[in-house]
């Protein structure tokens, strides 16, 4: 079954009375929503239980990075909250994600896990600096790592999508962008031209939550797609 449910909204905010009003004025038909680390810091799971009764279904952004046997424990912990979708960076390595993999195959979670490949804030001066290798060099090294653990998809630039390219991952993009507003993200795109590279997913934050209304504006940004 297609999914027709694409965008994914950032709730970048840091407090959680901000989130659950912006909660109370979006149709949960029409998209999913993003705890990050900001939110779920302050707040833990308490935060994801209180978006969850409002009908959404949570994209919870930990980007999990540490050794295996913490990651699988603290992956046993956000399965546990039904989330529908989990990240960790791909950066931590093959026994990691396959940690990530096991601890979602113990639970029986349906949950989607995908991997951070490079993050959308680095350009390829940053890549060198930080890989030593270019981009593209690094996006390869980390799609191995996903395909051999057998995670569900990517979190990557659409403009990677090219480079990671494999009909049985899903591509979650971030850095979706409108007209010139790109802020701190280098590879940003817009939304239908995301999805025209390859997206299945689009991480949209400010764009409609800084909008006065913002069903409004999702629903004006899916007509556009």
């Amino acid at each position: 079954m297609v999914d027709t449910k694409k965008i994914i909204i950032a709730l970048d905010y840091d407090h959680i009375d901000n989130a659950l009003a912006l909660a109370d004025n979006l149709n949960p038909d029409l998209c999913r929503l993003k705890i990050g680390k900001e939110l779920f810091t302050k707040y833990g799971p308490e935060i994801v239980v209180k978006i969850q009764k409002k009908g959404f279904e949570i994209f919870l952004d930990l980007k999990f990075h540490d050794i295996p046997v913490t990651v699988y424990k603290a992956c046993i912990s956000a399965f546990s909250l039904d989330v529908w979708m989990l990240n960790v960076h791909l950066a931590g390595g093959l026994n990691m994600t396959e940690a990530a993999m096991r601890a979602k195959l113990d639970c029986g979670s349906s949950s989607k896990l995908i991997g951070v490949t490079v993050l959308t804030s680095l350009s390829d001066q940053d890549c060198h600096n930080i890989y030593g290798c270019s981009r593209e060099n690094e996006l390869l090294r980390l799609k191995d790592i996903a395909i051999e653990a057998d995670i569900d998809g990517f979190v990557c630039s659409p403009y990677d999508i090219n480079v990671l390219k494999d009909t049985t991952k899903i591509y979650v993009t971030p850095g979706i962008r409108f007209e010139d507003d790109k802020q701190d993200h280098h590879r940003a795109a817009a939304p239908k031209e995301a999805l025209d590279l390859g997206s299945h997913y689009l991480v949209i934050g400010r764009s409609i939550t800084g909008n006065s209304n913002p069903n409004e504006r999702l629903e004006e940004i899916i007509s556009s797609l």
